[in-house]
């Protein structure tokens, strides 16, 4: 069992907390007993599990490289207001910006991991494969984002990459969320799509908006200024999405 803060393992888990080291290593952190099941579940390229003693109790008999520290390692180096006890390193994904499957999503800088965390666990929900990410957005990978994805992030291609990189990929009906748009309940979009989130304080970019061949909304009530990034792309995949 390591009882050491000094550890080498302790101390690789803990810089990934860090987007620097996240990106240097290649590998990411992924925390609590459902996740890291899931992630064992689907192959998800789990490198080592490290937990307590309580925690690799209710984890059970796991096919993998397994670590165990102390509790009070544990505490050190986990991210969860309440941990189980049980946290995994995972290869990330090395995924290169290509034309999407189906259809898609491109987030231009949603900066809340926790809207892009949602985001993403939403479009797992809804079958959407490809999700296209600018630099400016929030890291797909850190420990909030993953942890509101929910297993959602082993189930997206998450591609990164400058703007005009992506539009360039994409070969789909760009439709773009606004609050001046038309009304999405009332537009028929048909076949695959893709769908653009801005940034929460600032919207669509120029750049991007001036590609779009459709610029929708949703519908709200006198004196409601916005929803947020996660409820508005929720919704905007689910009407767009199901439209005959």
């Amino acid at each position: 069992m390591i009882t050491s803060k000094q550890n080498a393992l302790v101390k690789e888990i803990r810089s990934l907390h860090n987007k620097k080291f996240r990106d240097g290593l290649g590998i990411y952190l992924v925390e609590g007993v459902k996740m890291v099941k899931e992630a064992l579940a689907l192959s998800a390229c789990v490198k080592t599990v490290v937990c307590t003693q309580n925690g690799l109790e209710t984890l059970g008999e796991i096919d993998c490289d397994t670590q165990l520290v102390s509790d009070q390692v544990f505490e050190y180096i986990t991210g969860e207001k309440s941990p189980q006890g049980v946290i995994a390193i995972l290869q990330k994904p090395n995924v290169k910006v290509v034309k999407p499957t189906g259809s898609c999503l491109f987030l231009d800088g949603v900066s809340d991991p926790g809207n892009l965390g949602t985001i993403i666990r939403t479009m797992a929900c809804a079958g959407i494969k490809d999700l296209y990410l600018t630099d400016e957005c929030a890291d797909a990978f850190s420990p909030k984002a993953v942890r509101s994805s929910m297993s959602g992030i082993y189930n997206v291609n998450i591609m990164v990459g400058a703007r005009e990189e992506i539009l360039n990929a994409i070969n789909l009906p760009i439709i773009v969320a606004d609050m001046g748009g038309e009304n999405v309940f009332s537009t028929k979009i048909e076949g695959d799509f893709c769908l653009v989130i801005g940034n929460e304080a600032h919207g669509v970019s120029k750049t991007v908006r001036e590609k779009a061949d459709k610029v929708v909304s949703i519908p709200m009530q006198k004196g409601m200024e916005s929803l947020n990034a996660g409820v508005s792309a929720g919704i905007l995949i689910y009407v767009i999405k199901n439209l005959p």
